[in-house]
């Protein structure tokens, strides 16, 4: 959630504010802003108002600021309704702030620091603000305050700070809220997030915790709280430019799906050595998918959807029995870990809280941490024991689409590994099985090709107010996330049901053309899934079925709707259904006009609780 910018160099800082901003936009948020400094005067000029970043520029284009060095920010409201006073930047004397995270004890700090008369927002930002410009003006030195500052605060932040007496120079304090830095040909940057800083450099850093960062147009410099200087560790952005634009395509959502055979090809094959699952490259050693006696998946949303793929897989081909968690309920829901356990978490961006707060909880009982992540040095990778990179390239639109799969393709590989490594695979069932998988980039490929097919029953659902998906077995798994999907960025109410669980109380909701979407792929259970549809069919249901190909149906024309699927293993075939129903819901949200890459009151990353 919310996005910052920094920028000081030569070039004026306003445009490339702006700019920043705009690229951070899928972060999610309700009000944007920027300060500008580094002018004709020590004055910090500040701009913002609720709405999109497209009015922040306006706003900034009218007044046309000089400075060459800024901050900005877009802020998702946590703390204070949606208001221009409480969009950042926020200034309290001499001191004007950034913040992402949230401070706990804003409260017990206007008390402490008696501010109650001297706030304008109700934002816990200003607070924060307030208390950093008292230790200013106390030590005359921002470093020390900032120090002093964030002793006081309970909570998780990032701080990018201006002071007037220094007007080419920005600092930063983090604790887990991220902050990338970067120095480029005409200046140095920081931001929340890398898609920020691909137009200055390849190269960037990711600030420590309990450090404080200095730009100015020359230096960077980061020191630890004792002030002693700190080398920071340097990475490369591994995909280009382009990797972050939309190169044609109308909608990030549509672009990423498009992606996705080249995305899951990449996380496959850098892991195959002779055939052979081999993560040696990730520096996970075959040992710790042996020593286990538990193991959970733990994640949010379509993270945590993928982890159901990954139990069904390793029930069927492991004999491994797993439990998957949501990531905001593991913390408080007593899970039994030591070190005979193994916490495999999930994550996109590496920064979600609930993820994060969950690796660390299973680190302090000594479980063994692998995680699942999209985004490099990100906090989750660096609390976690072990880090498989998925190879996706940057995710702008808020609904996952590519990262999902490329996550659920880690559950395969997974699979076998800990299948062969326990004996419940032959050398040839683990060949023969990688076999399989490696086609699945070409099978993704035909069912991207199938948009229009997918685009026509769109056009069957747009008016719905409510929906039902049913499937089982690994089609439970698929259409989870496939009505996630929709619900996400379409705003139709949809819900997915376990077939054989409508008869228990979910029938009572059918009514006369009620759509309805069943799935049936698996061969084993294609029967009972066809009976479970028909019966919500004898209630007028208009039931939509997207089955496999090699599924003979009797009285096809009974039904709504047919969406053929190629016919690939019934293990495999999470793939071409869960490209199925990402182009169901894109396409609805396309039809109904809606903004398919930023849908309502969502945000792509939470960072907070």
């Amino acid at each position: 959630m919310c996005g910052i910018i920094g920028y000081t160099g030569t070039r004026q800082a306003a445009g490339l504010l702006i700019k920043g901003l705009a690229s951070l936009e899928y972060r999610g948020y309700d009000s944007a802003g920027v300060a500008i400094a580094g002018g004709d005067s020590k004055d910090i000029n500040i701009y913002k108002c609720v709405g999109k970043v497209a009015n922040l520029r306006e706003k900034v284009e009218n007044a046309a600021p000089k400075g060459t060095c800024g901050i900005g920010h877009t802020r998702w409201a946590t703390h204070g309704g949606v208001t221009d006073v409480n969009a950042h930047p926020h200034r309290v004397g001499k001191v004007t702030v950034t913040h992402n995270g949230i401070i706990e004890n804003f409260k017990e700090l206007i008390k402490a620091y008696n501010l109650a008369d001297k706030l304008v927002s109700g934002t816990d930002t200003e607070v924060a603000c307030a208390v950093i410009n008292n230790f200013y003006n106390e030590t005359e030195n921002i470093e020390e305050a900032l120090v002093k500052a964030v002793d006081e605060f309970k909570g998780t932040y990032s701080f990018t700070v201006l002071v007037e007496d220094e007007p080419g120079a920005i600092y930063a304090v983090r604790n887990v809220s991220p902050v990338v830095v970067a120095k480029g040909e005409d200046g140095c940057v920081l931001a929340s997030d890398i898609t920020a800083l691909t137009p200055f450099s390849k190269e960037y850093f990711v600030l420590p915790e309990e450090t404080v960062l200095k730009l100015t147009k020359d230096e960077i410099t980061v020191k630890d709280f004792n002030g002693n200087e700190v080398e920071p560790e340097y990475c490369e952005i591994d995909w280009d430019v382009n990797a972050a634009s939309k190169n044609g395509y109308p909608f990030f959502m549509e672009k990423e799906i498009a992606e996705q055979p080249k995305a899951i090809k990449d996380t496959i094959e850098a892991r195959i050595t002779d055939d052979i699952v081999d993560f040696s490259k990730d520096g996970i050693p075959e040992e710790v998918f042996k020593n286990f006696q538990r193991l959970y998946f733990i994640g949010c949303g379509t993270a945590m959807h993928s982890g159901l793929v990954g139990k069904s897989l390793l029930q069927q081909f492991a004999g491994a029995y797993s439990n998957v968690e949501i990531a905001s309920e593991f913390i408080y829901d007593n899970p039994v870990l030591d070190e005979n356990t193994l916490v495999i978490a999930i994550s996109q961006s590496g920064e979600t809280i609930d993820t994060l707060e969950a690796v660390k909880m299973a680190k302090k009982m000594k479980a063994t941490t692998i995680s699942i992540i999209n985004v490099r040095e990100s906090s989750i990778a660096k609390a976690s024991d072990y880090v498989i990179y998925t190879n996706a390239g940057p995710e702008i639109a808020v609904a996952s689409t590519k990262a999902y799969s490329v996550q659920v393709a880690v559950m395969y590989l997974l699979t076998v590994q800990i299948a062969m490594i326990n004996g419940k695979m032959t050398l040839e069932e683990g060949k023969a099985f990688i076999k399989k998988l490696r086609k699945i980039p070409d099978v993704v490929e035909e069912a991207v090709k199938n948009r229009e097919t997918i685009h026509n029953i769109s056009r069957k659902i747009i008016e719905a107010k409510d929906l039902f998906m049913l499937g089982r077995g690994l089609d439970y798994s698929a259409i989870l996330e496939g009505s996630l999907k929709l619900k996400e960025i379409s705003y139709i109410h949809s819900e997915a049901y376990s077939s054989g669980e409508i008869k228990h109380g979910t029938i009572a909701l059918i009514t006369q053309d009620t759509p309805v979407i069943a799935v049936v792929t698996q061969n084993k259970l294609a029967s009972k899934e066809l009976s479970n549809a028909i019966e919500v069919r004898s209630r007028g249901a208009k039931v939509i079925l997207f089955v496999k190909d090699g599924i003979k149906l009797e009285n096809e024309e009974e039904w709504y709707e047919v969406v053929r699927l190629r016919d690939v293993s019934d293990e495999f075939m999470i793939f071409p259904v869960t490209v199925a129903l990402q182009l169901l819901a894109y396409y609805t949200s396309l039809d109904k006009g809606l903004d398919v890459d930023k849908p309502r009151n969502l945000a792509k990353v939470v960072t907070v609780e």
